[in-house]
């Protein structure tokens, strides 16, 4: 199935560049010219600056009215999203710090983000820390590329995603409105709990960036915002929605992602291992929810019904007149 999407894909492009080639890579050219200006000017790649970029492509393709009537809801609700959770820190300064902790010491013995480190951070970067820290960067962008991939392979899908993603979003900000809490590196700056290395810093400065405030600040513009961790709650619906999508067979290996995903927020200092859990337990309530919801998980939707049953009643229509014309 995602072969031949891919083949058709290929024969689409091919089919423009044959019908009008100049135009073709005048489209092409100034997808070039975009991706470029995107990648000297922004240091982070925020879901709008994706959604520009993929417009660009579309417009190659010819599918650009199409995308934006498909997408311009989707990201409306993820800037809207963006923007109230940057305000979350300002309803509520009331900030906890001992239940995380209290918590991971009672499942563990001991604070996991303190054990980790002390078993893989030596001082300096090692190659899984750039692994952690890409699938914690990726986070902001997956969303809208998943979206496209469900809008092209499994069209069935698209809402369902958008909207447990969305919906898993603004129940996350309403419990960072209701209990803001501190992540580890926070605690440990502030003395609640041994020090714990930021280690994003280290990457971002091998990676020659220098200015960590603009850089977080675009990332996390709420720093208490960490029950639950989105960090972790996103990529186990991606996986749920994949394996829906395609099979365990073909997509099971997806689910590496957000153990991965869980190991590295802990060990790199952003999120106590109950706030994982609870991402986790978060998204898939929104999963089973959105797809209640959708009636996908039904043999026949209601759109489907009433489809068919449309269909039905013009057949029964037309054939009711055809007997009484001829009698």
């Amino acid at each position: 199935m995602i072969r031949s999407q891919l083949d058709r894909f290929a024969a689409t492009i091919k089919a423009s560049h044959k019908r009008q080639p100049v135009l073709f890579w005048i489209r092409v050219a100034i997808v070039a010219v975009v991706i470029a200006l995107f990648s000297v000017q922004r240091s982070i790649w925020t879901p709008d600056t994706l959604f520009l970029i993929l417009l660009a492509l579309f417009v190659v393709l010819g599918q650009a009215r199409t995308f934006i009537i498909r997408f311009a809801p989707f990201l409306l609700l993820l800037l809207t999203y963006d923007s109230f959770r940057a305000i979350a820190d300002d309803l509520n300064n009331n900030v906890h710090f001992w239940e995380m902790i209290h918590v991971d010491i009672w499942m563990f013995g001991g604070l996991p983000t303190a054990v980790l480190q002390d078993w893989w951070w030596h001082g300096y970067l090692q190659w899984y820390d750039f692994y952690f820290y890409f699938l914690y960067t990726i986070h902001f962008l997956a969303p809208v590329l998943l979206a496209v991939l469900f809008w092209k392979l499994r069209p069935n899908l698209y809402w369902p995603f958008v909207w447990g993603l969305v919906g898993l979003s603004f129940a996350a900000f309403v419990t960072y409105v209701v209990f803001p809490a501190a992540p580890p590196w926070m605690a440990s700056d502030l003395g609640y709990i041994e020090p714990i290395h930021r280690i994003s810093s280290d990457v971002w400065y091998a990676m020659g960036v220098t200015d960590f405030s603009k850089v977080y600040s675009e990332l996390s513009p709420n720093p208490v915002a960490a029950v639950p961790s989105l960090h972790s709650a996103y990529p186990m619906l991606f996986a749920l929605f994949l394996v829906k999508a395609f099979g365990w067979r073909r997509m099971g290996w997806v689910y590496v992602y957000p153990v991965s995903m869980w190991v590295g927020v802990t060990y790199l200092g952003e999120h106590y291992v109950i706030d994982a859990i609870l991402g986790a337990l978060y998204a898939v309530i929104a999963y089973f929810v959105a797809i209640q919801f959708f009636n996908y998980g039904r043999k026949q939707s209601w759109w489907d019904f009433e489809a068919q049953y449309n269909r039905g009643h013009d057949k029964a229509t037309t054939w009711v007149h055809s007997r009484r014309y001829k009698s």
